[in-house]
């Protein structure tokens, strides 16, 4: 089948409902959960603030705008390989540099939602990916990988979404051996439901932090925050994750799409 075809077949599928969209995007307000870092250690990103500028009143008769706070890591987001140190150096690594044709792509989804249920600090291992690959087939070059964990559902309660005591956040990610397996993979990025693409205690991980470090040290992709992954096969479907064009921008918003066959 040539290109062209497929691709007027895909537009008749989503035209039929035979293709269905599923939104993988949390809503971006004030509400929305913002990541927390200690005062002692770095500088925490502002919550989102919408300001209204006119609606259809005396500051703007016919039309309704507003003006937002906005840091670039917040709600469901892209991280480039810019936003962490080892990443610094790809001149390809920012929002406005990157390759787009790479956002677009089969995505795997890996259902820890009841591990993750019965245990907020689950990690998934790379021999869990190799148990997954067994029974549902090869994670292929160049795809998503994200992790179902349902954390989405507690997106309505900050502080049940942040999910810390004195010890630190809890909450499910990969181990440092999850992060290289999927990496040995050639995937464009991986992807999870919680505030950040590590685990709430990665920090105490050799090395700390290991989807951010390896990610961005291979320059590949992050996504944080990701809704709806019940609604996804766990293959099957195509992930659309594109980041605004911001100037040297290292991650933003995004409204993440999956394309998702029916039947």
């Amino acid at each position: 089948m040539s290109a062209q075809n497929t691709l007027t077949n895909l537009g008749l599928l989503l035209a039929s409902g035979g293709v269905r969209v599923v939104d993988c995007s949390g809503v971006l307000g004030p509400d929305t959960p913002i990541l927390q870092l200690p005062e002692d250690f770095a500088k925490p990103t502002p919550k989102v603030e919408i300001h209204k500028i006119s609606e259809y009143d005396a500051d703007g008769p016919f039309f309704a705008w507003n003006w937002m706070v906005l840091g670039e890591h917040s709600g469901t987001h892209f991280d480039a390989p810019h936003h962490w140190i080892t990443g610094k150096d790809y001149e390809d690594g920012y929002t406005d540099t990157l390759d787009v044709n790479r956002l677009i792509a089969p995505v795997n989804v890996i259902d820890c939602a009841a591990e993750s249920a019965a245990n907020a600090d689950f990690l998934l291992t790379a021999d869990h990916v190799k148990a997954w690959e067994a029974e549902h087939g090869e994670i292929g070059k160049g795809e998503w990988v994200v992790l179902r964990s349902d954390w989405d559902k507690r997106a309505d309660d900050e502080a049940a979404f942040l999910n810390a005591d004195e010890n630190g956040p809890h909450s499910p990610g990969p181990t440092p051996d999850c992060v290289e397996y999927l990496l040995s993979k050639k995937i464009v990025g991986w992807g999870n439901q919680c505030i950040g693409t590590d685990a709430g205690q990665a920090g105490a991980m050799d090395p700390p932090y290991p989807a951010h470090n390896m990610l961005h040290r291979d320059n590949c992709f992050g996504l944080a925050s990701l809704a709806n992954l019940d609604q996804l096969p766990a293959k099957g479907a195509i992930l659309i994750a594109a980041p605004l064009k911001i100037q040297h921008g290292t991650g933003s918003p995004i409204r993440a799409l999956a394309l998702v066959p029916q039947g």
